[in-house]
């Protein structure tokens, strides 16, 4: 049985057939992928807290060092086109083992790198196989009822979230006090048990032996999706910029707070970032309010509570205790846009929806890489204000795709 089988009204190849329904997944299968999306996820964001070590060790500048989440971004875009669309053709369980592999042999060259090239490189590669958290989405989905597919999505968001909180928090601390490269060594070995846990709690998956479609076909059958469901590329672009205001500020403050202006150390950008547990709770409830007045109207909410967080980043970046105002906005409201515009596109035909997950998930990063460098260019320029600005401008755009996409789907509903 292949995970799932594309649908040929799309223009896309025809895939194998089910030849038996996926069991439902316990809860405890669903949390347990949560924790493994929450150990992949954070290897993007190791970097934030101890960005300003790792420029000082390899000696290069605040704009150079943002090449390194920009490259992991942009390289995470280009892998999630090229392997994330093989979800609706190989068995996910097979595929996640492969990638995690890959990460696990990439971070541990990160950790031994000597050269700040070789560092930006095994980041890259790092970004380039990061696809399980964004197969697990579709996989779960067709293993849970559909009045269920919120929660279900939000617990995995929750899972990410988090995976960014460990990342963050643990390395803020663990690069105070015992250097940047103890960060991707325990990261290493906590991607190492991934990889012997993912295989014993995912569905082997089992194919029919007929199978005429290529890869290439494969590839290309997500233009004809794109022409088909349109609303996708809004969504792609609503959370692109959102994602950007999230490593822009962040990145932006791990290089204000360790500056001879704030002098702070990487631990205080962790405990900074530790706010986020509060994700932990209100998420689900979050995503299962959605559930209920519909994903276009709740992500308007959530974009409109992000806008007043951000707002005050220019006025309260001089004060650490100020900052925690506009922080736990926006990690209060920021994944609840993420969940509310893959529902958007996660309540359509099971059997396109990895491909979907590709088309909104590149779009996703490849803004998040440009942004976040451009954030480490705006901080370079114009110190902690510039970097603000930038996320207050992205902010109001997010605000009026969101309304946008709000009065399309109103329109759509009206005419059904």
């Amino acid at each position: 049985m292949s995970d799932s089988t594309p649908d040929s009204s799309t223009g896309g190849p025809s895939v194998t057939a089910s030849v038996a329904a996926p069991q439902h997944l316990s809860t405890g299968q669903l949390y347990l992928l949560a924790l493994a999306s929450a150990v992949i996820t954070a290897n993007a964001y190791y970097i934030h807290p101890i960005i300003a070590l790792v420029a000082e060790d390899f000696g290069v500048s605040a704009a150079a060092i943002g090449a390194v989440p920009a490259f992991n971004q942009i390289a995470l875009a280009l892998g999630i086109f090229l392997l994330l669309p093989l979800g609706d053709w190989v068995s996910n369980r097979r595929l996640t083992s492969i990638f995690v592999s890959a990460q696990t042999i990439a971070i541990a060259g990160m950790a031994l790198a000597t050269d700040f090239r070789l560092f930006v490189a095994g980041s890259t590669v790092l970004g380039f196989f990061t696809i399980a958290p964004y197969l697990l989405p579709a996989y779960v989905s067709r293993r849970v009822p559909p009045e269920k597919l919120g929660h279900a999505t939000a617990v995995l968001t929750t899972g990410i979230i988090g995976g960014i909180l460990l990342a963050r928090a643990g390395a803020g601390v663990l690069g105070e006090y015992m250097g940047w490269r103890s960060v991707y060594v325990v990261a290493a070995t906590l991607m190492l048990l991934m990889s012997i846990l993912l295989p014993l709690i995912m569905e082997q998956g089992r194919r029919d032996s007929a199978r005429s479609e290529t890869y290439a076909g494969l590839i290309l059958s997500i233009l004809p999706i794109i022409r088909r469901h349109p609303d996708i590329l809004l969504s792609g672009a609503i959370q692109a910029m959102s994602f950007g205001i999230f490593l822009a500020v962040w990145l932006g403050l791990g290089l204000h707070l360790t500056s001879p202006q704030m002098g702070y150390g990487t631990d205080v950008v962790g405990y900074l970032a530790a706010f986020s547990i509060l994700n932990l709770a209100t998420t689900p409830r979050l995503g299962a309010w959605a559930d209920k007045v519909g994903a276009e109207r709740a992500r308007v909410w959530f974009t409109v509570g992000q806008l007043a967080g951000v707002a005050c980043l220019p006025f309260f970046g001089h004060s650490l205790w100020l900052l925690i105002i506009p922080i736990v906005l926006m990690n209060l409201v920021g994944p609840s846009i993420d969940i509310t515009g893959r529902m958007t596109f996660l309540r359509l035909s099971p059997d396109i929806r990895t491909r979907l997950m590709t088309i909104y998930i590149v779009i996703m990063f490849g803004g998040g890489g440009i942004f976040s460098w451009a954030g480490t260019i705006a901080y370079d320029w114009a110190g902690w204000t510039g970097n603000a600005v930038l996320a207050l401008t992205l902010s109001i755009l997010v605000l009026a795709l969101s309304l946008l996409g709000l009065r399309l789907q109103d329109r759509h509903s009206a005419r059904l």
